[in-house]
């Protein structure tokens, strides 16, 4: 394994009425004012609004509404977060709900106490927390991003098409409380997308090298499997608390810092899904369900040896025959599993309304470095044409 260093300081409270059990004492030490951060208001309708804010008035504290935060949230958004702390005095912010609340809570996080451009320094361009940032608090309603678990958050700049995503260790939540029962209140389609989100975080941590014998390699494989196994439970019953209790779970640990360590990550998919979410305002997963599979594709030739490592301890195929054949199987598996769960296949089922704009969103994306293979422009506008149709 590569040399690493390891920070997470994020407590997790899991299992059912850890909000109800945990949640007041959890907030005694921090200051009167709490920010309480959501999205279009599902926890209104659902009674986690009832629940939560219950619980931050018994710890004594004051409770300032910020709602509206969208599935791709924006940096006028943040800005105008940054404006409520400012004036409202907060002490302390509540991120309820997914990744989007809570990415969208760390960015007003960092650029509340920051005295300069917060997107400029920290999100268009990689910075350094050298400060204290607004502490920060998790009630989970829906997995997927491991947002509540890590220091990483996406935020999109509608005025220049610039979707990124940037993660610092010291913006990890203080606490993070994951009641499996909260995600009964999400609709179907996201639950599925996000479950799609947390295996592109376990695959981009996968195929990647080393190739030599590691750890991290074996905990992504049982993590695939388990969230394979888990999602397909789900779709058989969609109120069944131990598949839902374990794809919560392992979406926490795919982005808590431990599964790439010792690895460079390749994170390409969600490069290219970033700027066809920037574009399109389309869900997140189930952008990922379109283009990993013509991604990898066309990564095969460059990591067969990886590739065949997939179909056989990731999809049980058989370990036989030619190696780029049993490889192009375990794409093709993963493919397959996608149409199965019902997640869409093309970028005209994402709201790509001509193929003239896979050009102009391919020339927006920015690519890492690969770690098989730098992905070029010529190749993103190829993968993308794969997926038109």
């Amino acid at each position: 394994m590569n040399n690493f260093v390891f920070q997470n300081h994020t407590r997790i409270y899991f299992g059912k009425g850890v909000v109800e059990e945990y949640l007041a004492k959890l907030l005694q030490p921090y200051g009167k004012n709490v920010l309480l951060a959501y999205g279009g208001g599902s926890i209104k309708r659902t009674g986690v609004y009832d629940t939560v804010t219950a619980q931050v008035r018994a710890a004594g504290k004051t409770v300032f509404d910020f709602p509206g935060i969208m599935a791709n949230p924006t940096k006028a958004k943040v800005d105008e977060g940054v404006r409520l702390v400012k004036e409202k005095n907060i002490d302390f912010i509540l991120a309820v709900g997914g990744g989007s609340a809570i990415d969208c809570a760390k960015a007003i996080a960092i650029g509340s106490r920051y005295a300069g451009d917060w997107w400029n320094d920290f999100w268009l361009n990689q910075g350094r927390v050298d400060f204290e940032q607004l502490p920060l608090g998790v009630v989970l309603t829906i997995s997927g991003t491991g947002s509540e678990f890590d220091g990483g958050g996406v935020i999109t700049n509608t005025e220049t098409n610039i979707k990124t995503g940037r993660i610092y260790p010291e913006l990890s939540p203080n606490f993070s409380l994951l009641d499996p029962d909260y995600t009964l209140t999400v609709p179907e389609r996201q639950v599925r997308a996000t479950a799609f989100d947390t295996m592109s975080h376990l695959m981009e941590f996968y195929f990647c090298k080393p190739d030599t014998d590691n750890v991290s390699d074996d905990l992504l494989e049982a993590l695939l499997r388990a969230q394979i196994r888990n999602f397909r439970s789900f779709m058989k019953d969609l109120k069944d608390y131990d598949a839902r209790s374990n794809i919560e779970w392992i979406s926490s640990l795919a982005l808590c810092g431990i599964m790439g360590l010792g690895k460079q990550p390749d994170f390409d998919c969600h490069n290219l899904e970033h700027q066809i979410g920037a574009f399109t305002d389309c869900v997140h997963g189930e952008g990922l369900a379109v283009i990993t599979p013509p991604y990898y594709r066309w990564l095969l030739p460059h990591a067969v040896g990886r590739f065949v490592r997939f179909a056989v301890n990731v999809w049980g195929l058989a370990p036989q025959g030619d190696d780029k054949a049993l490889a192009a199987a375990g794409v093709e598996a993963l493919a397959d599993f996608i149409r199965s769960v019902g997640l869409p296949t093309t970028m005209q089922q994402l709201g790509v309304k001509d193929m003239a704009e896979l050009t102009k969103i391919a020339r927006s994306v920015q690519t890492g470095p690969g770690t098989y293979c730098k992905c070029t422009p010529a190749d993103v506008e190829a993968i993308f044409k794969a997926c038109w149709e």
